[in-house]
Parts: structure tokens; C-alpha cells; sequence
């Protein structure tokens, strides 16, 4: 038996490390390397003069061109993360370098990279932001160039606009914005707004939201307005003579030259500062207005007051050669209640006279500090029915004056005024009457006359046709004298004629009769002079 072979394997020796070295470049890959980097270098150049839009010089050359002015800097630095710039110290100048348009104190330019391609701006937003507009009428003309650039936002809120007047030493109408922002400002485009400002005249804040433009290049008067405002806290006592808080909602579409506009307004304590007493005054109306002049036409407006409706048509408007606008309106009534339109204008508790009215006057107020009844001028003519006095002097002269036309007791009568028409004039705070008429049982009368609407002076004159015996409307001598003439005046069928007055002031009425005629009415057969 063989024994067996036992082998004996010996362990390995531990090679060496080898650490690997990195290949040698040749001369020709050194050279597509430096190659490459050149072309990067030079692509990167190449974008930036040719994208990069926020360069001092690019950003001056696009907001004169814009604006057809020389824009000048006092301090200008770029941004990259967002890429923009910031300009402070920004003035826009027009015409020579005479005009100046705007100053801006500090503007924010903030883009996107992929904005830069596509010619959009994200947001600038205007700090301190003054805008100036030249008088309408100055023969300014911009000739802006077009852009192809687009800015998605464009916010100036604390900023002011103001607008000169044609007159030298007349201030600038300023109206100071709260917030403002415009959206997608593009050349020749509609431009979105959304504005809140304080509105001049009268005082008070407007929000305004709506599309502007694209401006009309020579032609501002066609540039496209269109938007819905609301108007809240605005005093009426900047405009002399009335009084109130109005607050009103609308909506509006045309062009500058002609805006067409509708709405509604709420003035809950409307005052005639002469008289004193609060009415709820709403309003419903349609007009337009030339923006450019501030000039407003109304085609009609529905005021309601009390248990009366006054329908307005008209204009406020400036006149060539004066200062200030006027307002000259034609106003018409039916079925209102004189009591409504009295207690506007007199300071007693209450109306002198009740019952229903019909009216339609022209009337024109003039610009001006003089007080609202020495300036307004109105002209129309009325009708009122059944009316009554409601000052107890007043009713007891008429209810004497129909007792004593019927030949009854004066004591404890009731009459009733009727179908008093008539023709009035207004100037200077005197309302001059023709053809007044009226009727209370028993008698009609047609008087001419005044009534003074500041110190309630009355003096009117006419003649009253009475179912009875003059004599038997008045007491004493003087109906001693009437008897001696009752066969002067008698008629056949139709009743007497007397010739009568009331004179005093409202508040201490005198009625009696005229032994003289001074009513300035032609009798038949009077010989005309």
C-alpha cells in the first residue's frame, strides 16, 4: 500500500501597487478646447449686446423713444437674480427739453430670463411718480416710435397727476392716486387699469377699473375709453350754495372726445344751504363727457326727492371766453308736490304751500362765489292744484279773500287753491311773475308781480272776477266806497271784476283791494301804448 502524497502549496508574495496616470493630451486636443471656449465667450458677448435689454443706454433709448421726450438719469445699476436694473432720480422732458412730463424718484425694472426672449418685462414699478399734462388745446404733439416690448405689470401707487390750465394763474387740478396698476402695456394695445385715487372736485375717492387706449397717434380725442367707476364721499359744499355726501356707481365706454356714461347717484342729506332743510336726493342718468375738457351733457337724468320726480336735460360745460363752466339745464316735473320743491329753498320748519305741481323751466347757473339764489336764473312756468298755505296767516288772508268773493261768513271757512298757473322769471333773487292765475271758490284771479326769494317781499297786482258784490268783500268805509261802486264793475252773467293786491312778505301776507288799477294787465278795450 502505497502512502499517500501529501502536496504543500505555498502562499503568494503580495504584489506591488500600481497607481494609474491620466493620459497625455496630444497638441490637437488642446487646441478643440481652447477652440470651444472662445465660441462660448464669444456667444456670451454676443447675447448680451444683442438680448440683455437692461443696459443703461438700451433702457434710456426705449422710454425716450415711448415717450417722444429726453429722459434724463441722476442714478442707474443692473440686477441679475431677477435679471432688471433700477433707475433713481428719472425726469421725462418734451418739446425741446421745455416740457416736463414726468419725474419718477425711483423705478424698479424687474424681467426673466425667458422674458428677455420674448420681449417681456414682468413688473416695473414707479416709486414717487409725478405726472404733468400739458393744457388741452397746447398743439403738443408726441410722435412716439413703435416698441415691440411688452410689460405684464406696471404699478405706481403714492403717485399724483396734474392738470395745467390754460390759465397762468389758475392751480393745477390734482388728483392724487392711492394705487395704480396697469396690466400688459403694449404699443398700440389696450392697456388694463385699476385705479383708486382722490378726486379734486368734488373731494372725494374714485376707483376706477377698466381699458385705455391704444392711444391715437395726432388724434388723442379718438383714443377708446371704457371701465366702471365708483365714487364714494364726495363733499357737494365745494360748489357754493348746496350741501351734501354723494356717493354714486356707473359705467362708461366711448373715446376721450366723447364718453358715454351711465349710472346712478345717493346723496342722503342734500341741502340748499338757504333754506337749510336735508332731503334724500337719488338720481338716475345717462350722459357723456368730453374728457379732454371736462365738459358734461346730459341726456337726461331722473332726481327723486320726497314724493317727486325732476326730469334734467342739459349741459355743464365751459363757455369760449369764460371762466368756469355753466350749467344750463331744462328741467320738467309732473304730478310732484310743490312742498318738496319749496322746502329746498325756504328756511320755515315746514313748506308754505302744499298740493300737487307740474313745471318746466330753463335754468342756468353761472359760475362764481356769488351765493346760489343771486346767481341762478331760471325761467318756466308752473301749474299747482289744489294747493293749500300751510302758514296759518297765509291761509286765513285766501280763505277771507274766497269768503268775502262768495259773500259768506269769513269765520272758520276752508278753501281750497286751485289751478294756480303762471309764468316766472328769476334773476338775481327775484322771481318776477306774468299771467299768475288761480282760483278759490268763488273767485279767479290773474295777478303780475314779484316775490323776492331772499327777504320774502311780495308785490303783486291783478284783478279777481268774484261771484258777488265787491262790496261784500271788504268791511267799514271801505266797503262803504265799494257799494258806490258795485254798478261799475257788475257783469251780467259772468260776476264781478276787482282789482286786488297782496303785498307784505310771506311771513305777513296783506291781501286787499286796488282802488287804482296796477296790475299791468290791458283790460278789453284798453288802448294799447
Amino acid at each position: 500500500m502505497s502512502s499517500p502524497i501529501s502536496t504543500r502549496i505555498s502562499a503568494p508574495r503580495p504584489s506591488a501597487k500600481v497607481i494609474a496616470l491620466p493620459p497625455r493630451k496630444s497638441p490637437r486636443g488642446k487646441i478643440i478646447v481652447l477652440v470651444v471656449a472662445v465660441v462660448i465667450l464669444c456667444l456670451v458677448a454676443l447675447l448680451y449686446s444683442k438680448i440683455w435689454p437692461f443696459s443703461r443706454e438700451s433702457v434710456i433709448e426705449n422710454l425716450e423713444e415711448a415717450s417722444d421726450s429726453i429722459v434724463t438719469l441722476q442714478n442707474f445699476h443692473r440686477t441679475y437674480f431677477p435679471p432688471g436694473c433700477v433707475l433713481e432720480g428719472v425726469e421725462f422732458r418734451h418739446n425741446g427739453d421745455r416740457t416736463r412730463l414726468f419725474t419718477i424718484d425711483r423705478v424698479v425694472v424687474e424681467g426673466s430670463y425667458i422674458g428677455m426672449l420674448r420681449h417681456h418685462v414682468s413688473l416695473v414699478n414707479a416709486v414717487g411718480a409725478k405726472i404733468f399734462i400739458p393744457p388741452f388745446g397746447s398743439n403738443i404733439v408726441f410722435k412716439t416710435e413703435h416698441s415691440n416690448i411688452v410689460v405684464d405689470q406696471m404699478v405706481a401707487n403714492g403717485s399724483f397727476v396734474e392738470f395745467e390750465s390754460n390759465d397762468p394763474h389758475k392751480k393745477a387740478l390734482r388728483f392724487d392716486v392711492h394705487e395704480a396698476l396697469l396690466s400688459v402695456v403694449r404699443w398700440g394695445s389696450p392697456i388694463g387699469y385699476s385705479l383708486k385715487f382722490h378726486n379734486p372736485e368734488p373731494p372725494g375717492e374714485l376707483a376706477v377699473q377698466g381699458k385705455f387706449g391704444g392711444w391715437t397717434t395726432g388724434h388723442p380725442y379718438d383714443t377708446p375709453l371704457s371701465g366702471e367707476y365708483n365714487f364714494e364721499h364726495a363733499d357737494l359744499g365745494v360748489y357754493g350754495g348746496i350741501g351734501g355726501t354723494l356717493s354714486s356707481k356707473g359705467k362708461f365706454n366711448g373715446t376721450l372726445g366723447h364718453v358715454n356714461i351711465a349710472g346712478t347717484t345717493d346723496v342722503p342729506d342734500f341741502v340748499v344751504k338757504t333754506g337749510g332743510h336735508k332731503v334724500r336726493l337719488q338720481t338716475k342718468f345717462d350722459a357723456y363727457v368730453n374728457a379732454t375738457r371736462g365738459d358734461t351733457f346730459l341726456k337726461r337724468v331722473d332726481a327723486h326727492f320726497g314724493r317727486t320726480t325732476v326730469v334734467a336735460e342739459g349741459s355743464i360745460a365751459s363757455e369760449p371766453g369764460r371762466k368756469g363752466k355753466m350749467a344750463d339745464l331744462h328741467l320738467t316735473s309732473r304730478r310732484g308736490r310743490i312742498e318738496d320743491l319749496l322746502e329746498l329753498f325756504v328756511s320755515e320748519p315746514h313748506s308754505p304751500m302744499t298740493g300737487e305741481v307740474s313745471l318746466q323751466a330753463h335754468a342756468q347757473i353761472p359760475p362764481g362765489s356769488a351765493p346760489f339764489l343771486e346767481k341762478v336764473k331760471l325761467q318756466g312756468a308752473f301749474g299747482i292744484g289744489e294747493g293749500n298755505f300751510s302758514k296759518s296767516k297765509t291761509q286765513e288772508g285766501v280763505n277771507e279773500l274766497s269768503a268775502g268773493a262768495r259773500g259768506e261768513s269769513k269765520e272758520n271757512p276752508e278753501t281750497v287753491l286751485t289751478d294756480l298757473t303762471g309764468q316766472a322769471d328769476l334773476t338775481g333773487g327775484v322771481t318776477r311773475f306774468t299771467n299768475l292765475r288761480f282760483a278759490v271758490p268763488g273767485a279767479n284771479a290773474r295777478m303780475n308781480g314779484t316775490f323776492n326769494v331772499i327777504n320774502h317781499k311780495i308785490n303783486l297786482h291783478g284783478r279777481m272776477r268774484v261771484d258777488t258784490k265787491i262790496s261784500k268783500t271788504e268791511t267799514g268805509f271801505k266797503s262803504f266806497l265799494l257799494k258806490v261802486m258795485d254798478p261799475i264793475f257788475r257783469k251780467k252773467k259772468t260776476g264781478e271784476v276787482v282789482n286786488v293786491h297782496i303785498a307784505g312778505t310771506y311771513e305777513k301776507p296783506e291781501f286787499g283791494l286796488d282802488l287804482t288799477d296796477q296790475s299791468g294787465i290791458k283790460r278789453p278795450n284798453q288802448p294799447t301804448h
